[in-house]
């Protein structure tokens, strides 16, 4: 266990191209050269193939200059103050702002330093001027996308996901947990799980919490649960709606299969199924002969309901 774990550790990324910090940055590489070169502000090494590469530190002195540049504090201004000096005022001004961008930037920082106060500071921040269903969407929505783009561009490592999404969770989780007593008059019982082999769960769990808030009876079952898990729910005589999210899984050449087994089941009952996701986009859902409706994204599913 102990060797695994450490494994994992000295695994976790700690240096990058000057690709990566235009990805994770949103600063062109062009522009991070300059800064380089003209203030001095960045510090590369070089392998011995002479191929330049920039270390942790690097990456969170350039989110810091960047938070502080897009906030009106000239490059220049800022190549005259110390590291010190940079990561303070930049902490003080994402605390203060705390607003969509600049908390964004904070969240990726606590991501790669592996900073839970950071996270919880920031998010404590927003709290001050926005409800919780407004930071998920206008800050951990767009903040989840870009990680996925840090997926593509292979600049993530699992570690670093991980860790940023089970401080997710525990926001979600403790926000569910105040509504869970609050009374709900539903005829119908939601039942959200996610199809086996899929472990992207948080969108789900959002749902979840956005279903409970608007008063209604559901049950929450979780990542990769095989369908004949759902058989005491496809049983049931009160009303069920199914819904599940599909990023991952099924497979390209099982979604049409996946669904036609979900169609059997559902067929001749008044249970229906709501799937979410690029892969449920991926079904030709002409003609259900049961209730089956399929949505791209979660934003467009709640802007719906």
């Amino acid at each position: 266990m102990f060797n695994r774990k450490q494994k994992v550790l000295n695994n976790i990324k700690s240096t990058f191209t000057i690709k990566d910090l235009e990805n994770i940055s949103g600063i062109k590489a062009h522009t991070i050269r300059i800064w380089e070169k003209r203030y001095n502000l960045l510090s590369p090494e070089r392998t011995d193939t002479n191929i330049r590469y920039y270390s942790s530190e690097n990456l969170q002195k350039l989110l810091n200059v960047v938070l502080l540049n897009q906030n009106n504090i000239k490059i220049s201004k800022i190549a005259e103050m110390s590291d010190n000096t940079i990561v303070l005022k930049a902490r003080e001004l994402a605390f203060k702002m705390a607003v969509n961008d600049e908390a964004i930037n904070s969240f990726k920082m606590a991501m790669f330093q592996f900073d839970k106060t950071l996270f919880n500071n920031t998010y404590n921040s927003l709290l001050k001027r926005k409800t919780f269903r407004e930071i998920f969407k206008d800050v951990f929505v767009p903040f989840l996308n870009h990680i996925g783009l840090l997926w593509q561009t292979d600049t993530l490592l699992p570690a670093h996901e991980h860790f940023i999404s089970n401080l997710i969770v525990q926001k979600i989780q403790i926000n569910i947990e105040k509504l869970e007593y609050s009374n709900n008059n539903s005829e119908v019982t939601y039942v959200l799980f996610l199809p086996e082999n899929e472990v992207h769960e948080l969108g789900l769990m959002y749902l979840n919490y956005e279903l409970i808030l608007r008063g209604y009876n559901t049950i929450y079952l979780g990542q990769s649960l095989p369908l004949d898990n759902l058989d005491y729910f496809f049983k049931s005589k009160t009303k069920i709606c199914f819904v599940t999210s599909m990023t991952v899984q099924p497979y390209d050449d099982k979604v049409q299969e996946y669904f036609s087994e979900i169609e059997r089941v559902l067929m001749n009952t008044e249970h229906e199924l709501i799937a979410i996701g690029n892969k449920a986009m991926a079904v030709d859902n002409v003609g259900f002969k049961a209730k089956i409706s399929v949505h791209p994204s979660l934003k467009e599913f709640l802007n719906k309901y």
